[in-house]
């Protein structure tokens, strides 16, 4: 059995003509996949990873499949565990929605601090250099990359890469494979606007944010996932009930299979919040629902970089 400290190394499978996904098993806390598109000697890559390590061994992989750099990094949102390896690429133009570079710009390296025994390297902030607000174009060889904002979702700052010719989606953390979703920085209703944006593209192939590639299936479980956590801060705000006591009464429920079940506590207080009548993205205080959310788990989440 494969210990989580030691987990599998992060591949590139083609999943269209040009078209690379690179996951990482098993994708829990800080495994994120990539993506890459390749044409007429030119590349896009999407998204990085959350160490040192990890982002030269994703070069080499990007290397070897492209034959060289990328001309451009789309970064899907800031958090660091998709943003970190940026620095390894110098070569190329970052990417991003404007939030997202706001956010990655305030956060710094805040992710390390939170599991300090992880040998995250010599990491440097490398933060969008070209930012949109609600679609963009990008154009690599013959290919068509369009970059989309579905509002705040995953977090405030989010975006997906959508690639209509071979009809693959990037959809980064906004969907999770096998992973439990997590939405304290966005939005549930968001996060549901977005899923049914995300539904209409009519796409083949997702490369989910974390876990193994799928198809439209993959919305299924987030939605369910997502409109289960409404249900509960509704009963929750209707019996009196605070979030942590929510999750300790109701539990993981029919996801216990999906990986990193206790962000429901950090997931609660968002859904408590948007019932309590806050809007999509406003500020909740983020350290403090994941210590609660450790106390509740009975310990730090096991940090798989």
């Amino acid at each position: 059995m494969r210990s989580v400290h030691a987990p599998a190394k992060g591949r590139f499978r083609e999943v269209a003509d040009g078209v690379h996904a690179y996951v990482q098993p098993d994708g829990g806390w800080c495994l994120s996949n990539a993506g890459l598109l390749v044409s007429d000697g030119e590349c896009l890559l999407i998204d990085t990873v959350a160490t040192e390590a990890r982002a030269r061994r994703l070069r080499e992989h990007v290397l070897l499949v492209a034959g060289r750099a990328p001309r451009f990094l789309v970064n899907t949102h800031f958090h660091g565990d998709h943003t970190f390896g940026n620095f390894v690429f110098p070569e190329a133009t970052v990417v991003g929605h404007e939030r997202a570079r706001e956010e990655a710009a305030a956060a710094g390296t805040h992710l390390t601090g939170l599991w300090p025994d992880v040998c995250w390297g010599d990491l440097e902030i490398v933060v969008p250099a070209v930012t949109y607000r609600e679609r963009m174009d990008l154009h690599v060889g013959a290919r068509h990359a369009r970059l989309l904002h579905p509002g705040p979702a995953h977090t405030t700052g989010d975006t997906v890469v959508w690639l209509p010719e071979q009809r693959v989606l990037f959809t980064g953390d906004l969907v999770m494979a096998g992973a439990t979703p997590f939405c304290p920085m966005g939005s549930v209703t968001g996060s549901l606007d977005a899923l049914a944006r995300l539904r209409a593209l009519d796409a083949v192939t997702v490369v989910p944010g974390h876990g193994p590639v799928g198809g439209p299936e993959l919305f299924d479980v987030n939605e369910g996932y997502l409109r289960r956590l409404q249900r509960l801060a509704a009963d929750g705000v209707a019996a009196g009930l605070t979030p942590l006591e929510t999750a300790r009464e109701a539990g993981p429920g029919p996801y216990a299979d999906l990986l990193d079940a206790e962000r429901l506590v950090p997931n609660l207080h968002r859904a408590y919040a948007e019932e309590l009548g806050a809007a999509p993205g406003d500020p909740l205080d983020i350290p403090a629902l994941f210590r609660e959310m450790a106390e509740h788990h009975g310990g730090l989440p096991v940090c798989r970089a």
